[in-house]
């Protein structure tokens, strides 16, 4: 599905990302690790077009997309979820959702897709004239996911949707996260918390310093000793 190939890519003149390969198959939860300042963030950027690829290919289902603007990778199957629980916040919960449906495809099939997401989060079919401001931090996480579920991804990528979040919305958004991908959505996240990422997802990528040091099956990289050494030292 995603097949990313050698990328470079740097900030002006500070190259931050050296010779990074990642791949996603179908039906995958993949998380990519690191310490702060790794690059985890920076190829999710990359995948989306918002930060400039300066070196490698980017492929989605066979098509190379580095070289389309941002809204064309959205059409093709791409959802992107930032960090930090972006959200509209003087817009209620459906205006918030119906902004996801961003292209022709999912625009024309919005209302029919809104009621998957109220089956998938039920607390946002209960407030949809909430505003999104006064809805607690995991709300405001599930409204961002569903959102980026509203233009009808086959691939969802998310950033950090566990920071700051208790263990109770933890769970909750587990169990969303496995709802989605039993509904053939693949799912590539960043996250901090190495244990709880590595037990959600089926591979794994480490980062250290903008460099892939790890790759494999969650289940043998969580007991690596090279694992320890790039977060313990």
């Amino acid at each position: 599905m995603l097949q990313i190939k050698n990328i470079d890519v740097s900030y002006d003149k500070y190259q931050v990302i050296w010779n990074v390969s990642i791949n996603v198959n179908k039906g995958e939860t993949v998380v990519l690790i690191g310490p702060n300042g790794s690059g985890k963030s920076t190829i999710l950027n990359t995948i989306s077009n918002l930060v400039k690829l300066q070196k490698g290919e980017i492929f989605f289902n066979g098509e190379k997309i580095h070289l389309l603007p941002t809204y064309t990778r959205s059409a093709s199957g791409i959802s992107h979820v930032l960090e930090r629980r972006r959200v509209f916040p003087y817009l209620n919960v459906k205006q918030n959702l119906l902004l996801g449906a961003i292209h022709k495809e999912a625009f024309e099939k919005r209302e029919e897709t809104l009621k998957e997401i109220y089956s998938i989060f039920p607390r946002l079919s209960e407030r949809p004239n909430q505003l999104a401001h006064s809805m607690s931090g995991g709300e405001q996480q599930m409204l961002a996911i569903a959102r980026g579920l509203m233009g009808l991804p086959k691939l969802l990528m998310v950033d950090e949707p566990f920071l700051g979040l208790s263990p109770k919305v933890i769970l909750n958004l587990q169990n969303i996260f496995k709802n989605i991908v039993n509904k053939g959505i693949s799912i590539l996240f960043v996250e901090q918390n190495v244990r709880l990422a590595l037990s959600m997802a089926d591979r794994g990528y480490v980062l250290e310093s903008g460099h892939l040091v790890i790759d494999g099956q969650s289940k043998d990289i969580i007991n690596s000793e090279k694992l320890k050494k790039v977060f313990l030292g």
